[in-house]
């Protein structure tokens, strides 16, 4: 298969599960008031999913190193839809949490944009490789875009429960989208080495923690400006419907912010991309905490951050090739990972915490923007190498 077309089914792959997985949301309403749960106890199950998925990152990623990328990526998509199944049948909550939260967890880690891009990384030459890393971040932007509202559509003209039964079916199209995706390398291109010591060459290295606090950082910005934003936005006296338009920009912008950084990725030095990605994030929330509420700036806020959105993936997954090679890069990147699924249930809980505490959202954003100094810094000391670092056989 060509390399175009091996790029397209990863592309369509990462938007179907990125779109599938931030349309959990929509269903809170619908299924309290049908099961009479309440709103805190229900969003806890799709909280849950959140940290499993993080734990279960590295291990789908060693799975796919060992034994391929497509065999991973078919049990995820099987996982996925019987996952959304059961949130459909669920009768007790105790069924819709464990649906709803480690395995779904463990559906996502597995069908997850990071074993996708692992699979490219062997896959690719490696002229093709940041760009393609930049498609694939864009096109789960583009998923989130695009299914969402198909959802919230399926809602409302069919009932919650039919729209998971069609999503649990979507989901099984995976099983197609991933059938290319071998993360096989070229031929003469394979290098034996063992999973340990790639692993504790990676843990003992500076390198490897500069990423993991910088992700960890990104998890945080993410999590709680996805979370906390929309009520922020109502907090401020502005309408309901410009908490959502924010979201909605924010995955809009993101798509060109990740194709550019893919872009760039393949230009610059990663290190001094993801400084500056870090450092400007920071500065935008700075100067939207200082200027006043208004719709404008919200969204205007909301399309500045969505370029800098997930634009720390390609820059992230060229690094760690480039630092610890691409044999086990599945399993590295996703202990990278771990670190951003860890800073996405800190910013959440954290966000929430501090505004019934306070009455208001200002300290966490304050934090939000020395987390991002610290980001910034934090990827100052790290190596960058010009070239894929060569792995020693064994």
């Amino acid at each position: 298969m060509s390399s175009l077309a091996l790029v397209a089914f990863g592309v369509v792959f990462a938007a179907l599960s990125m779109g599938l997985r931030q349309s959990f949301g929509l269903f809170l309403t619908p299924i309290t008031l049908a099961h009479g749960w309440s709103a805190s106890v229900l969003a806890f199950a799709l909280a849950v999913q959140v940290l499993p998925n993080g734990v279960f990152q590295p291990l789908c990623g060693n799975l796919a190193d060992r034994f391929g990328s497509r065999q991973v990526l078919w049990g995820g998509a099987v996982l996925y839809a019987l996952g959304i199944a059961l949130m459909a049948a669920a009768g007790t909550y105790l069924v819709f949490l464990l649906a709803a939260g480690p395995l779904l967890g463990l559906a996502i880690s597995a069908a997850g944009f990071p074993v996708v891009m692992a699979a490219l990384q062997r896959a690719l030459p490696e002229g093709l490789r940041p760009r393609a890393i930049g498609l694939v971040t864009a096109g789960s932007s583009f998923g989130q875009f695009s299914v969402v509202p198909l959802v919230a559509t399926g809602i409302g003209a069919f009932g919650w429960e039919a729209t998971l039964y069609a999503m649990a079916a979507a989901a099984l199209l995976m099983v197609f989208l991933a059938t290319p995706l071998t993360g096989d390398a070229p031929a003469g291109a394979r290098r034996r080495q063992r999973a340990g010591d790639a692993l504790a060459g990676a843990l003992r290295s500076l390198d490897f923690w500069c990423l993991f606090g910088g992700f960890f950082v990104c998890g945080v910005h993410v999590s709680f400006l996805s979370t906390h934003l929309p009520g922020f936005a109502a907090l401020c006296g502005l309408h309901p419907w410009y908490g959502g338009a924010a979201i909605s920009a924010i995955g809009l912008f993101n798509i060109f912010g990740s194709l550019l950084a893919g872009e760039l990725a393949g230009r610059w030095r990663r290190r001094e991309l993801l400084v500056f990605i870090y450092a400007a994030r920071a500065v935008v929330m700075a100067l939207f905490m200082a200027a006043p509420k208004t719709e404008l700036n919200l969204l205007i806020f909301s399309a500045a951050m969505g370029l800098l959105w997930l634009s720390t993936v390609p820059p992230t997954v060229q690094l760690t090739a480039r630092l610890f090679g691409t044999q086990w890069l599945a399993t590295i990147f996703g202990l990278v990972y771990l670190g951003h699924q860890i800073g996405g249930f800190a910013g959440a809980w954290l966000g929430g915490v501090i505004f019934d505490r306070t009455g208001s959202y200002d300290l966490m954003w304050w934090i939000a923007i020395g987390c991002g100094v610290f980001a910034a810094l934090i990827n100052l000391p790290m190596r960058d190498p010009m070239l894929p670092r060569a792995v020693p056989a064994h």
